[in-house]
């Protein structure tokens, strides 16, 4: 049988997600897991059943064992580069989460971070989802000549129960604003289509929500063959998350909210599923490209730092 030894810095609710699905994936495949965590504070409690999942805790990367098959990087984006310096050279493949720096640490050499020749992945979660498979799929007879991006939703509604006021996203010392909180979005134009040839962004807070972060972030980028506009808002009273490509047959709309594709003849395709199918696709991959069944990382820290400039506008 065998044995896949993992470790996560970070077990939060995206960590502990990550731990979940693998231990799920390791459990369907026949393969034991033992899975460390290195944690800031070994007091704070864990989320229900994760405890029982670990094989060790560790508080100081010195105690770490010398090598583990696979490290996942999910602690806080600020901390990223921190925690990357502390496992250099002790994992075979490394999950980093998105993004894979923080808004002021764009400049940083990866060379300091990550050994000649580690394999990676940044973490890229909306390129799994079924609508995103299925509009890849479809994209090369589409010959579109513009895309037309949005992701709208209520920031207060984010997460029920929790002042919007007191979370990250709400203050721009802490890393938040809509520009880099929805990267998913320039995650995956240039996942289809690229890195553009020049970008225009402007930002700022524009509603009468209690944030000093901005809640406004509109783009426009052009590519050799076409033109893009991104919104991203934070006061949209209804969740919109798409993609509009105006075609030469007509439009194609994947709706990333109802799980739907639009065809430009008006049919309709369903993909609807759980939010946690998309993260165990992921995962899937991530394991076999670790274990060397995917010949390259379909997101490397590289690609992952330029889209992270481009979200912030500085591409």
């Amino acid at each position: 049988m065998q044995t896949l030894t993992a470790l996560f810095v970070g077990l939060g609710s995206i960590g502990t997600r990550h731990l979940n699905n693998l231990s799920t994936l390791c459990a369907d495949r026949g393969w034991t897991l033992q899975a460390d965590a290195l944690r800031s504070d070994l007091t704070r409690p864990l989320r229900p059943g994760v405890a029982e999942k670990l094989h060790a805790q560790y508080t100081e990367a010195a105690q770490l064992p010398a090598h583990y098959d696979l490290i996942f990087i999910t602690n806080p984006t600020s901390l990223h580069a921190d925690a990357l310096r502390a496992v250099y050279g002790r994992g075979g493949a490394l999950f980093i989460e998105k993004p894979i720096f923080s808004a002021e640490q764009t400049r940083l050499n990866l060379a300091d971070y990550l050994p000649a020749g580690q394999k990676a992945y940044v973490a890229a979660p909306m390129r799994w989802c079924g609508v995103m498979l299925a509009l890849k799929d479809l994209l090369p007879t589409l010959h579109p000549y513009c895309a037309r991006v949005i992701c709208s939703s209520y920031l207060p509604d984010w997460r029920p129960g929790v002042d919007y006021r007191t979370v990250y996203s709400a203050h721009k010392a802490l890393g938040g604003g809509v520009t880099i909180d929805l990267i998913h979005e320039w995650d995956y134009l240039v996942d289809l289509f690229g890195v553009p040839e020049a970008l225009c962004n402007f930002k700022g807070t524009y509603s009468d929500l209690e944030i000093d972060s901005d809640d406004l972030s509109v783009y426009i980028a052009r590519y050799p063959s076409l033109l893009a506009e991104v919104h991203l808002d934070y006061f949209g009273r209804g969740y919109r998350r798409s993609i509009e490509l105006f075609c030469r047959d007509g439009s194609v709309v994947a709706d990333f909210g109802t799980g739907t594709l639009t065809l430009p003849d008006g049919t309709v395709q369903h993909y609807e599923e759980d939010v946690n199918r998309r993260y165990e696709r992921e995962m899937e991959y991530f394991v076999d490209y670790a274990l060397g069944d995917a010949p390259a990382s379909c997101n490397p820290p590289e690609l992952a730092l330029q889209v992270l400039q481009l979200t912030l506008g500085e591409k």
